[in-house]
Order: structure tokens, then sequence, then C-alpha cells
């Protein structure tokens, strides 16, 4: 399972350009710090008030006082700023912010988002996603294409909205989907999968694109 998360933070990293403000959201996408392409040079923002976030530290170095919006350990890049949280979703309501990358529970053909709660189970709830995926110049869901063996890319969302017609893009392991006219289009796809086995793990019937390509990883 961590080389699938390693192999979708690799590919949404490639998206990023020099100069990006970029939010990453908890679990999954916090690993895209790790896979920044050299010689682009992005700012990392949480909605916890940090501007200037670096990679996840070394075991064993972690600065107790220097967390991210999932309270996990992070470090900070020369030059980084800390601000009150009313500063940051400023930044993020302001559309400040280039790219935000967020995990998600379900995803339908609309562009709907649904990644905040599970009724009667206990998540992490919304945090800054609502603010973010519609402050964002460009919203990227990165996630495993199912769970347990279940859909998670929809014709309808079943779980209660995030926001509505907000995704743009949606990397999995299986593949790139970019949100067009009547639904997502299958841009790339990874090596280790058919066209026909993405379509059956996807509910809502994907458009493939003529010039589909093999999924960049390196």
């Amino acid at each position: 399972m961590a080389d699938l998360k390693a192999r979708i933070a690799k590919r949404v990293a490639k998206e990023l350009k020099d100069g990006d403000v970029v939010n990453l959201g908890i679990g999954l996408p916090t690993m895209v710090a790790n896979y920044i392409p050299d010689g682009v040079d992005i700012v990392l923002q949480s909605e916890n008030g940090i501007m200037g976030m670096g990679p996840a530290p070394e075991p064993g170095k972690e600065d107790v006082d220097i967390v991210n919006a999932g309270a996990q350990y992070v470090t900070v890049n020369p030059g980084a700023m800390f601000f009150d949280s009313a500063t940051s979703f400023g930044i993020i309501r302001g559309g400040h912010v280039d790219a935000t990358i967020l995990g998600a529970l379900e995803v339908d053909k609309h562009g709907n988002l649904a990644n905040w709660i599970v009724p009667g189970k206990m998540v992490p709830g919304m945090g800054g996603a609502m603010d973010l995926v519609v402050g964002a110049k460009k919203v990227i869901v990165a996630m495993q294409h199912t769970q347990k063996g279940k859909h998670k890319i929809l014709d309808e969302c079943t779980l209660p909205y995030t926001a509505l017609n907000v995704v743009d893009m949606i990397v999995t392991e299986m593949g790139v989907m970019i949100k067009v006219d009547g639904g997502y289009m299958l841009t790339e796809i990874h090596p280790d999968f058919t066209v026909e086995q993405v379509q059956e793990a996807t509910q809502c019937k994907l458009i493939i694109s003529p010039d589909l390509k093999q999924m960049e990883e390196e």
C-alpha cells in the first residue's frame, strides 16, 4: 500500500509549477512534499498558519512546535512565516492558493466532493477543506481508486458533500483523470492496469482520451 501511495504522490508532484502556492491535505497528500521535481520551487501553505513548509522531518529530528493542520510534524524552509488562522484563511479565501491536494471519500462525475464525514463514524472532520476547494485555483484529489473494493468515483456521491463541482483532477494508483464536459476523462493509465480494469473500478462512465498515455512516475 505504501508503494501505491508513493506512486500517487509522485505523479501529483509533477502537476506543481515553479512559484506555486500549494496546500496539502492530511494523509497521502502530505507525501507530495517529498517528491517535488528538481528545479521546481513551490511554497507550501498549511491552514493552521504556516507559509513555507518543507518535507517531513527525519525520525528523531522533529520539532514539537512545528506541526501542520493534521498535527503531523513538519519542517519549514528558510524564510517561512507563521501567522494566525484568520490570516491563513484570508489567503485561502482570497484566491492566493494555486493548488490544493487532498484525499476523498467519494468524488462523482459532476466534480462533487465528499471527504469529511462518514455518518456514525469518527473521522477528522471538515477542517479547511470547504474553503480550500472553493478558494484554490486548482483542486487535485489524490487517493486510492477504491476502498476495500468499493467504488469511490461515482455517478453521484452518497456521503455528505464538502463542495459541489470543484474537483479538477483525480490521481489514483490506476491513472489520471481530468474533469471535462460530461464527466472525467482518463488521460493517463498505469501499465499495471487495462482500460477495462480502470472502468470496472469506477462507477461512473469514463471518457477515454484519444491520446491516452502511460502514467508518469519518474
